[in-house]
């Protein structure tokens, strides 16, 4: 079998956790998290997974870039930009378990990946990609210019014969006004082959319709494979002959859900390793429900390799 090739897209940024006294540092992003679960789910010779961002020269960005490598992630198209730092999120916790984020980016290296020397020749390496994978923080943190060299770069690999997978991750927060976001949107998924939609998150950006309406609207876009994530419920994919498919999630007792970090992310990563290797997508459902339904029995988002599920 020929090694096909994936990137993902986004930003990692530096984690700060705080308990009661106690406090921890790690590193956390969505796309980095399916990164690694892809990759700890496919051997590299059937599909090797690349992150694609941009870090500092500072001893925090070399930890991450060690890090992914042992993961099996390929970090040669990561930038490391002089005189910028990745981005940084605090986790308050209260007595009542309760967690509130606060975000330093701004600034962050991953927002000029885009913008640097190299940014050109990078994208001509990954316009003749298999698979070109980001979210919605992957265009959200990018400035107006920036994001039309990546619509550029999406339609070029497309034209390619390169296939684009965006999962939709929206954060109001980090855009300027949801009618931005919404455009945003609207460019990228005309540019998308696989589109993975938390409910909660199209209803947010779209106000709340009924799930045949979110899959209409998303097709009539261009989306071929449609899959909609809704938590702990069932996730529903329409494939590009248009049949849907139901899946039940795996039901887990509630002293065993830890932490919920990542769990859609994982989810995502789980379907992939499945689908892009030849699997269907009904089985591809079931390795993301088991995928997630594992992460989420441990704290933190990556969770140690030993307690992935088995093959």
């Amino acid at each position: 079998m020929t090694s096909q090739n994936i990137a993902v897209i986004g930003e990692c940024m530096i984690e700060l956790s705080q308990k009661g006294t106690d406090l921890s540092r790690g590193f956390g992003g969505d796309t980095l998290n399916t990164s690694v679960y892809i990759a700890r789910q496919v051997p590299a010779d059937a599909l090797k997974v690349h992150y694609v961002t941009a870090l500092g020269n500072d001893t925090f960005s070399q930890e991450m870039l060690d890090a992914w490598q042992k993961e099996g992630v390929d970090t040669t198209l990561i930038q490391r930009l002089d005189n910028k730092l990745p981005g940084l999120y605090f986790i308050e916790t209260d007595p009542g378990g309760e967690r509130t984020f606060y975000y330093w980016r701004n600034d962050a290296a991953a927002r000029f990946w885009l913008d640097s020397p190299d940014s050109a020749d990078i994208c001509q390496r990954l316009a003749k990609f298999d698979y070109l994978y980001l979210s919605g923080i992957s265009i959200a943190i990018l400035n107006a210019e920036s994001r039309q060299r990546l619509l550029t770069l999406l339609r070029e690999c497309r034209a390619n014969g390169g296939k684009v997978i965006f999962d939709n991750n929206y954060r109001p927060r980090l855009w300027q006004s949801k009618e931005e976001s919404q455009q945003a949107y609207l460019d990228i998924l005309a540019c998308t082959d696989i589109a993975f939609l938390t409910l909660d998150d199209e209803d947010m950006l779209w106000g709340e319709k009924p799930v045949e309406d979110v899959i209409s609207r998303t097709r009539a876009l261009g989306v071929s494979e449609i899959v909609i994530k809704r938590g702990a419920d069932s996730c529903i994919v329409s494939d590009a002959q248009g049949e849907q498919h139901e899946v039940a999630a795996v039901k887990l007792p509630k002293e065993k859900v830890i932490d919920t970090t990542a769990a859609g992310d994982s989810f995502s990563a789980g379907y992939l390793a499945v689908r892009l290797t030849g699997g269907s997508a009904v089985d591809a459902v079931k390795r993301g429900h088991l995928t997630a339904s594992t992460v989420i029995q441990y704290r933190g988002a990556i969770i140690p390799k030993e307690a992935m599920p088995k093959a």
